[in-house]
């Protein structure tokens, strides 16, 4: 006798559905996600190619992948026990799974086009945190490019002459 198909998850009422840069691969999350931080420490900079990753993170049981599932390939780093997936295809980060957590997964904010319930209000590693990283300074717009902001260089003090007798 043949069995059911096993039921689905439900889903809650809202979703939010992100997808990788060649859109082969398409996820979603059920809104809200549980947290959402960005994370400064080397391995999700490295992994992210920017100055901090900033993730969403959800229960494994609201998270579903919509298409695209065979194009995702995995890389597994036993030593630090986490899990990092990424579009065969176009490159695009996914998700990132820790084993002292097996019930979560954490996807880039960014792949995600609609809001996901969760603003980013934590920052992990911030003592790893690269030296080059913008830290809030003042910045202006560059002349010539629109769009364009940079942080003016900070101007030298004045040196005071080193003695007082001579100066003009």
């Amino acid at each position: 006798m043949l069995k059911p198909p096993a039921p689905k998850p439900k889903a809650s009422a809202v979703q939010s559905e992100g997808r990788c840069v060649c859109g082969a691969v398409r996820l979603e999350i059920d809104v809200p996600a549980v947290w959402a931080w960005h994370d400064h420490s080397p391995a999700s900079r490295h992994a992210q190619g920017a100055a901090y990753a900033t993730y969403v993170g959800s229960w494994k049981s609201r998270f579903r992948i919509l298409a695209g599932e065979e194009l995702i390939s995995r890389y597994e780093d036993a030593d630090l026990g986490t899990a990092r997936s990424f579009c065969a295809r176009c490159g695009t980060p996914l998700f990132y799974e820790r084993a002292r957590s097996p019930k979560m997964v954490n996807i880039p904010r960014a792949l995600f086009a609609e809001r996901t319930g969760r603003e980013p209000r934590y920052h992990g590693g911030v003592a790893q945190m690269a030296d080059w990283t913008w830290r809030g300074e003042a910045m202006a717009p560059l002349k010539g490019y629109p769009g364009v902001m940079f942080v003016r260089p900070r101007r030298a003090p004045k040196r005071k002459p080193a003695d007082s007798l001579f100066e003009p």
